[in-house]
């Protein structure tokens, strides 16, 4: 009787352990969700309030809701751009164009020279003077040299992207541990197996963390780009209420932009999880989940 009881035992004790757990997460996201809503009705009651009694002049900084009625209107009248739908998809198109373009280009690079030593010594000078060039000359130029098409905005996002995901690919690179490499060699791997089983592997850690910050980066070069000279998209949008000193258009276009990158966002998080799936959850990615 003793031995069939035991098991019997710790199979409710093990129950028993997983219901408190499941309870304590479902409390913590609970106190989470409580938390953030306390942050929201703080911030922007406070900003409502602030602007309607005149301590905060709403002629420069808006209201809360200015900013609706304004999201409200674009959605339901348009611009003088087009649709707000329009306008959306063109930033979002170069956005994700030079985020593409970008990511490809940084991980070569950074990959070509975090293996290569001769290649970085020869490179590297020129790189941190590019990085040292102020964006928004950089979008002038290229307004200048290519017009006010979607080109010069997906090459400056781009630009923007490369930066990001060049330097975490290039340290990805440097982390592999050198043992592992020497022994891949000695088992008789080609440099293009070296790279291809424990180079990139080890590197995707550090690339697909460059990625978050990586699209917002895409996002604001679009952003600037277009306001810098452009035929429709939400950079121009901005530029004209700010034209028209109108801030609330210029939040309620933010708003916008905010919650396509927080899309981005998910989507994200989506592809690092399938492509490191191998990998344990860190408490960061724990902390994400709520």
């Amino acid at each position: 009787m003793t031995a069939t009881a035991v098991p019997a035992l710790v199979d409710d004790h093990d129950v028993d352990l997983s219901l408190h757990a499941k309870r304590a997460r479902a409390r913590t996201v609970r106190n989470v969700w409580i938390g953030r809503i306390v942050v929201f009705i703080v911030i922007f009651g406070g900003w409502q309030l602030f602007t309607s009694l005149g301590w905060v002049d709403k002629f420069f900084f808006g209201q809360p809701s200015g900013i609706i009625d304004s999201l409200v209107k674009l959605f339901t009248q348009g611009t003088a751009f087009g649709t707000i739908w329009a306008n959306i998809w063109v930033t979002v198109q170069e956005a994700v164009l030079g985020f593409l373009a970008g990511t490809i280009a940084g991980m070569v690079a950074g990959i070509l020279l975090g293996t290569n030593q001769f290649l970085a010594n020869v490179f590297g000078p020129y790189i941190k003077i590019l990085n040292s060039i102020p964006r928004i000359v950089l979008g002038s130029i290229f307004i200048v040299a290519f017009g006010l098409g979607i080109f010069p905005k997906v090459l400056l996002a781009a630009v923007l992207v490369f930066f990001a995901v060049f330097f975490n690919a290039f340290q990805g690179v440097r982390e592999v541990e050198p043992n592992l490499i020497s022994n891949v060699r000695v088992l008789g791997a080609s440099p293009m197996q070296v790279a291809r089983h424990v180079t990139i592997p080890s590197a995707m850690t550090w690339i697909i963390a460059s990625l978050h910050t990586a699209f917002g980066f895409a996002i604001i070069g679009a952003l600037v780009a277009e306001v810098l000279g452009a035929q429709r998209g939400i950079g121009l949008i901005i530029s004209q209420a700010q034209g028209n000193f109108d801030p609330d258009t210029v939040f309620a276009a933010m708003v916008i932009m905010a919650v396509v990158t927080l899309v981005a966002e998910w989507l994200i998080t989506l592809l690092e999880r399938a492509v490191l799936r191998w990998r344990p959850p860190s408490r960061a990615e724990s902390a994400n989940a709520l």
